[in-house]
């Protein structure tokens, strides 16, 4: 029997804990009004955004008072109370076309049924997916349903504009725009953070030199060098308008402190790690697999130089604007099978040694469908892989995103004995049921705060 893998420096409970940031002003009264209280005991990170104010032991680790409680007797899996029935709930998202942020949409959607769903824009698949709950705007339709792709101006416009007084609750799920949204005193706001904006921020340069629009390239280009230094300021001004955040990895954590200098709560994004559970096992594994958007800053090209030198037989999975070069440069050990259905995904993540994940990503759901078919992931060690490769056990890391490092990660693979087993069942940690119980914790004591320690 697999034994389950643990990581030392998680909560055993798994329980979210609450983060919320005074701004100076709030930071500095409270602090005159308190006195002799002790700081180290309030819980709250008294630490102003972007300052350094006041002084505490885990700056970066606020367990505010009114949160769930987090003693041994907290209720856990399906006995988590769930938020009072007649809570008028409202949800918001960037854009719905497909990819793992639309992923929280759905299980949001499975959360709180009768909420609808504010977005810019949604494609038909989606909006079938989500039980007709999707709402938008003019930005939906020709000519904007495609400016608003260049112009990120019109989505400020868009969702800035939004009115939410019918609302107790307004979760927005965002990587762009979205977190920007007003809401009326007396209204909650929580942020689930997929990434602080990349194009203002991390992957500035990225997108400057690979924009991704194809023939239009230059006037995305234009746009952002036009733009950029004043939204980059709209952008910084809207992540303090939640009362929480919530970050997708421990990476996203990092960035959100500081890009937004706010502190945030890692929630894991939900995988469905069942569809990968329910196969028999396919006896000798055999090769490498590479699967995901073929974009330059996912770095397959990586793992295709490096498999093509060594001669070790790869198979790519996916396509997207770097597919041609991929081609170009693989050599006879390596496969490319584009698109493929879900089932071919399952069969060919079953039946491989490991998966190979070069680039720096948010958090990563692919290299945890990857683990969830008990495939150890090969990953580099930077984003969201180090929330769930632990070396030795479900996988390696690699220092430098080059082929020298890349190829001693490989060795240093073929030398280890994993636990298949053990690593499916850690995938489980991932869970859309491990998602839910999280946020409605974290939900909960959000409420039960009611916005006495409001951060924004």
């Amino acid at each position: 029997m697999p034994q389950p893998i643990a990581r030392n420096n998680q909560q055993p409970n798994g329980i979210p804990t609450l983060h919320r940031v005074l701004p100076p002003t709030r930071m500095m009264a409270a602090t005159a009004a308190t006195g002799a209280r002790r700081v180290m005991n309030v819980g709250y990170n008294l630490t102003a955004r972007g300052t350094a104010a006041a002084r505490v032991q885990k700056p970066q680790v606020v367990q505010p008072a009114p949160a769930a409680p987090t003693k041994p007797s907290q209720p856990t899996g399906d006995s988590v109370p769930k938020p009072k029935k007649n809570l008028r709930v409202a949800i918001v998202h960037d854009w719905l076309v497909g990819g793992g942020a639309e992923l929280v949409i759905e299980q949001l959607h499975a959360m709180f049924p009768d909420a609808p769903i504010y977005t810019s824009y949604c494609n038909r698949e989606w909006r079938e997916r989500l039980d007709g709950k999707v709402k938008t705007g003019v930005l939906q339709h020709w000519p904007f349903s495609i400016l608003r792709k260049y112009i990120g101006v019109l989505r400020i416009w868009w969702f800035t504009r939004l009115d939410f007084h019918d609302y107790d609750l307004v979760i927005s799920s965002s990587g762009a725009e979205a977190k920007g949204i007003h809401v009326p005193s007396g209204t909650l706001h929580i942020n689930y953070c997929h990434a602080p904006t990349h194009y203002y921020w991390s992957r500035y340069n990225e997108y400057m030199a690979h924009p991704g629009f194809g023939m239009f390239d230059w006037l995305a280009r234009f746009g952002l060098r036009t733009l950029a230094g004043p939204l980059r300021k709209w952008d910084y001004k809207a992540a303090q308008r939640p009362d929480y955040m919530i970050a997708n990895s421990g990476y996203i954590k990092l960035q959100i402190q500081r890009y937004y200098d706010r502190a945030a709560t890692v929630i894991n994004p939900p995988v469905y790690v069942e569809r990968f559970q329910s196969r028999p096992a396919t006896g000798k594994r055999h090769g490498f697999v590479a699967a995901g958007r073929q974009t330059p800053y996912k770095r397959i090209d990586l793992a295709v130089e490096t498999c093509t030198k060594l001669g070790l037989p790869l198979t790519v999975i996916g396509n997207g604007p770097d597919h041609r070069r991929l081609r170009r440069m693989a050599g006879k050990t390596v496969t490319f099978l584009g698109k493929v259905s879900d089932k071919v995904l399952e069969e060919e993540f079953a039946s491989a040694k490991a998966l190979l994940f070069p680039g720096t990503d948010d958090f990563g759901i692919t290299p945890v469908e990857a683990l969830a078919a008990g495939t150890p992931v090969i990953a580099y060690d930077d984003g969201g892989a180090r929330d769930y490769v632990i070396p030795g056990k479900t996988g390696v890391l690699f220092d430098d995103q080059t082929v020298a490092s890349l190829t001693k990660a490989l060795r240093e693979f073929s030398k280890q004995k994993m636990d298949t087993g053990a690593i499916a069942q850690f995938s489980r940690r991932f869970s859309r049921e491990q998602f839910e119980r999280k946020m409605r914790l974290f939900i909960r004591g959000a409420l039960k705060d009611n916005g006495k320690h409001a951060g924004s």
